[in-house]
């Protein structure tokens, strides 16, 4: 604001009336811009509050939550995105869920992007028809541990978090698990040793604690009993030989070590938070030979070993389970289990598979030959049916032929070794 002063050679034109004393005149700026000088006054002002606090960003509202601080003074929005492990894929674009503003009308109001993927993350058992046979063993300790587990907030004692099924190549330690959760209601999560490395090194690891979450949520969300399970774990962790170690199987042994000791804290990047709490959900792994495994895994405190080895009885009952919708005894089955003594189960499964050659090959004559394969089994019209194929009739003698031919081509596996052939310098 300027002060301007009458001179007192004013022109004589003026009244008298005026008396000489300070204006208080405002110097506006020329401008050529059609804003009103009011608003040229109104951003003076703003500028001038700019100048006197400079530290003082402008704000977007005074009621605006996107400024807010929490205890620390740091960003409120940005620290819960920060320590959220929510990113948009656990939930969708669901309406409800999220903000309408993102959920949007494109898609519908209830378009779920990953609707499909949560589906399959959970493995039901619905393929398993029939009457099986369940060892009395080996229910006993999977049930057992199970049951452990989600009690164990009510146990003044130690659970191991991991159960250890191990044995023999082919005696059915994951037929025998999976037929359990079908009897208990149990929804797993299951994993496979080849998912327990990758060219990325920490994914095999955030992958494991991700599934591990997953069951978790499994329980809160739905009320099903639910359950880590991996498969084959000595193939992917295990030291064979001269294998190399690598940074993706010390974090798995690590991963696992670590959700042994806390298993209701799990991170899977985001920050920790206090009320992040996991539910504790059990883990069961397979394997052939747990002493190839890192020792601290498998130490009592972390791992429940349970070595899983059928006895004469339970091959029998298995067995004559598999093969009691063929019409097959239990003293013929006895018969063929005498007749072929020290083989895994899976045996007495490929001697079923065995006999079906013949009249699948029959099949094949019937339908056209080799040469009409193709198209009969792929690139048949839609309403165009596959002929009839007629099972074989099952008998003991016939099981008995595919057996020696099985035996006879295990021999062979392990009597000529080509490779000597191949590579004369090749140790034993």
């Amino acid at each position: 604001m300027a002060l301007f002063r009458v001179p007192s050679s004013f022109p004589s034109t003026l009244p008298s009336v005026f008396p000489q004393k300070l204006f208080s005149v405002p110097c506006l700026p020329i401008s050529c811009s059609s804003k009103s000088a009011s608003n040229q006054v109104k951003n003076d002002d703003d500028n001038n509050s700019n100048i006197d606090n400079p530290k003082e960003p402008k704000k977007l509202s005074q009621q605006s939550s996107w400024e807010a601080k929490d205890a620390e003074g740091k960003d409120y929005l940005y620290r819960l995105g920060k320590e959220a492990d929510n990113m948009n894929i656990a939930v969708g674009a669901r309406a409800g869920v999220i903000d309408d503003l993102f959920a949007g009308n494109f898609l519908g109001k209830d378009s779920d992007i990953v609707f499909d993927y949560r589906q399959k993350v959970t493995r039901s058992f619905e393929y398993l028809q029939g009457d099986y046979y369940i060892a009395p063993l080996f229910m006993d300790k999977v049930v057992c541990h199970i049951t452990k587990n989600f009690l164990a907030h009510l146990l003044n004692v130690k659970i191991p978090l991991i159960l250890g099924i191990w044995g023999g190549k082919g005696q059915g330690k994951s037929f025998q698990t999976e037929l359990i959760f079908r009897a208990m209601g149990v929804e797993p999560i299951i994993m496979s040793a080849g998912e327990l490395e990758s060219e990325r090194a920490g994914e095999p690891g955030k992958l494991i604690r991700e599934r591990y979450r997953t069951a978790s949520q499994v329980v809160q969300n739905q009320g099903k009993m639910s359950c880590l399970m991996i498969n084959d774990i000595d193939a992917g962790l295990g030291r064979f030989g001269n294998t190399q170690m690598t940074v993706n199987n010390q974090i798995v042994v690590g991963t696992l070590m670590n959700l042994s000791d806390n298993p209701t804290r799990v991170s899977i990047g985001q920050d920790w938070r206090e009320s992040d709490i996991t539910h504790r959900v059990p883990i069961i792994v397979t394997g052939n030979d747990f002493s190839k495994i890192y020792a601290p895994l498998i130490r009592d405190g972390r791992m429940e070993k349970f070595y899983w080895q059928p006895t004469r009885e339970d091959i029998v009952n298995i067995v004559h389970r598999m093969y009691e919708k063929d019409g097959i005894s239990k003293d013929e089955v006895l018969h063929i289990v005498d007749k072929f003594p020290n083989q895994a189960l899976d045996f007495y499964g490929a001697l079923r598979s065995r006999t079906y050659d013949r009249s699948i090959l029959k099949w094949i004559e019937d339908i056209g030959g080799v040469e009409e394969l193709g198209h009969k089994l792929v690139s048949r019209r839609k309403n165009e049916e596959l002929p009839v194929f007629t099972p074989p009739e099952q008998t003991v003698e016939a099981l008995l032929e595919s057996g020696h031919s099985l035996l006879k081509e295990q021999q062979l596996v392990m009597e000529t070794k080509l490779s000597k052939e191949y590579m004369k310098n090749m140790e034993d």
